[in-house]
């Protein structure tokens, strides 16, 4: 399985990017949860978004909610991430997971429960 994010960029506060995580060789996609999460420097990692496999159900972390939105494309193998009305504080690499167990939305929020990670891809949102 792979994941590979991309969409990541320089933006100012107030601004908008568009983060996408496109999936190979991973023949359960349309039948897993998928996640973002994030990891700004010298702070743990954060959950941000989950989606379920339909596409009908949506978590996000407090911090993101309202600004944040995840979607998915199943026949596309791709999930996104469309984040409106960045703030400084939203700098980190965000990463893309998906889990390994099918139609298992248990504790989306836990990075212990996905089994698959993309390489990351910077978001910096300058003041």
């Amino acid at each position: 399985v792979q994941l590979v994010e991309s969409g990541g960029g320089l933006v100012q506060a107030g601004g908008s990017l568009k983060l996408s995580c496109a999936a190979s060789g991973y023949v359960t996609f349309s039948n897993s949860v998928m996640g973002w999460f994030r990891r700004a420097p010298g702070k743990e990692r954060e959950f941000v978004a989950a989606i379920s496999w339909t596409g009908h159900t949506t978590f996000y972390g407090d911090s993101v909610k309202g600004r944040f939105s995840i979607s998915r494309d199943n026949a596309k193998a791709t999930v996104y991430l469309q984040m409106d009305s960045l703030k400084p504080e939203d700098t980190a690499v965000y990463y893309c997971a998906g889990r390994g167990y099918q139609h298992d939305i248990s504790r989306y929020e836990w990075a212990d429960k996905y089994t698959y990670w993309g390489q990351g891809t910077q978001v910096t949102v300058s003041s």
